[in-house]
């Protein structure tokens, strides 16, 4: 019964979400409550969500910290040198463009943080997209990907849970799986290339000067007072054209249509994107930012302090050393003010949908109801099968679940027909390009909070592709004989 209820409360969720029905924060509180009253369980339900705020805390804690002050180094300039590099490769071709946003997401994705990773990207990438009214649902899904198979690194997450749980070394399972997750990597490059002529074809090639002069017949009262602003405009910053302010017109998935608001002045800083005149340059404090920022990743990386911790840390020091008078400061703060909001709102109602599915042991029963109804037959292929069973599992519930909970009864079992733990440990990393658009994890909230993108948008969109890619990294490691 638990099993039948677990599977349809995540369905009705990924249903309604998708539908548009309800929005993805009262979907993720409203569903899993009502399920909890079906189990007979209604009355532990404050036990649930408040076990499940206290496990993600920490996580939310991290994430609005973290949108703080990377939100402020892009403000101060801190990854203009990296774009231009990027936009320069892109310019205004949209085949261009998607590969650019790939590439970036999996070179930024080696700090193995998914959040970090998204909101680089998409304050890089999103100028141009909404300038040439590209779809954001690609940008999203190719960085979700790109990020998910990058995700594999031994820092990442997944592979030391793996190595944790079968009590391996992280680089026996992380090594020989380079060259399939290459193969993913190289996969999703392809996609984003296919993507891409699929957008040209729809768009053609335009320059930037000809879609800022297209902006301008269109709209000049809203142009000109964009300029005013300081947003970048003009024939003379053609070069600089992903400064300027927002695009006329719509792209798929993004509310408002515009993204601007009545006013017709940017929502948020993302909008201004290298704009070189922006009031919150600081080029003269350029390289103790830059070293602020490795010695944060590299502090994170080392674990010299809880992740919260040094987020909170740095933005702090972030904050006083460039914005030393507080008007600056609070504007700064208010600027990320709305996606430290949306995205920690979002993190706190998954704590309800979490809370409730290991609070009622419907997660339990699920995992033990796939386990038990894999055919006998399959047991020597038993790495093939967790890779299979590690796609959706992976994207339904968390990985310390599914890791600490799942895989030492898949490892149990091969290793019962001669099948190594530690190719079902490999095997059990191919499913983390799907897992990054889960529900269950707190970056994607941010990747589509910054792109202004729908949750269900984001994944009618990217599930079929994400898992094809899981797909293509589990094939290529049975060809190479990796697992």
């Amino acid at each position: 019964m638990l099993t039948l209820l677990g599977f349809a409360m995540i369905a009705t969720f990924l249903v309604l979400i998708m539908l548009k029905k309800m929005s993805p924060i009262a979907a993720l509180v409203l569903i899993p409550a009502l399920f909890c009253v079906f189990v007979g369980k209604g009355a532990r339900l404050g036990d649930y969500v408040l076990d499940g705020v206290t496990g993600l805390a920490p996580t939310a804690a991290m994430l609005m910290f973290a949108i703080v002050y990377f939100g402020v180094m892009i403000d101060v300039g801190l990854f203009d040198p990296v774009v231009r590099g990027i936009l320069k490769f892109c310019r205004a071709d949209p085949l261009r463009i998607v590969v650019g946003t790939a590439v970036l997401a999996a070179i930024v994705s080696l700090d193995g943080d998914g959040s970090t990773t998204f909101m680089i990207t998409v304050s890089a990438m999103y100028p141009l997209y909404k300038r040439l009214k590209m779809s954001l649902v690609v940008m999203t899904g190719v960085a979700a990907m790109a990020n998910g198979v990058m995700n594999t690194l031994p820092w990442g997450g997944p592979t030391a849970r793996a190595a944790t749980a079968l009590k391996l070394d992280a680089s026996d399972i992380f090594v020989p799986m380079i060259p399939a997750l290459a193969m993913g990597l190289l996969f999703v490059l392809a996609l984003a290339y296919v993507l891409g002529r699929r957008e040209r074809r729809r768009l053609g090639v335009l320059t930037l000067d000809d879609v800022l002069v297209e902006e301008t017949e269109k709209e000049p009262a809203k142009e000109a007072e964009t300029m005013l602003v300081g947003a970048g405009s003009g024939a003379g910053g053609a070069a600089k054209g992903p400064a300027a302010g927002p695009a006329a017109g719509s792209a798929p998935g993004v509310h408002p249509a515009d993204g601007s608001d009545e006013s017709g002045q940017p929502e948020d800083d993302a909008s201004q994107g290298l704009d070189p005149h922006r009031a919150t340059l600081r080029p003269r404090l350029y390289w103790f930012n830059a070293l602020l920022t490795v010695a944060l990743l590299t502090a994170m990386i080392m674990e010299w302090l809880p992740i919260p911790v040094l987020f909170l840390l740095g933005a702090a020091l972030a904050l006083t050393v460039n914005y030393p008078h507080m008007p600056d400061q609070k504007a700064r703060i208010a600027a990320h003010a709305e996606n430290v909001l949306n995205v920690s709102g979002m993190v706190f109602a998954a704590a309800v949908f979490t809370g409730v599915l290991q609070g009622t042991g419907m997660v339990d029963h699920m995992a033990t109801w796939l386990v038990d109804n894999i055919p006998a037959g399959l047991g020597p292929h038993m790495a093939v099968v967790t890779g299979v069973l590690s796609i959706p599992l992976t994207y339904f519930m968390s990985n310390d679940g599914f890791y600490f909970g799942i895989l030492p009864v898949l490892a149990e079992a091969g290793q019962a027909h001669g099948v190594p733990a530690v190719e079902v440990a490999r095997a059990s990393i191919v499913g983390q390009p799907l897992h990054m658009s889960s529900p269950l994890v707190p970056a994607v909230y941010v990747l589509v909070g910054m792109a202004k993108v729908e949750f269900g948008d984001h994944t009618r969109f990217v599930v079929k592709w994400a898992a094809l890619t899981s797909l293509v990294v589990l094939g290529a490691a049975v060809l190479f004989g990796i697992v």
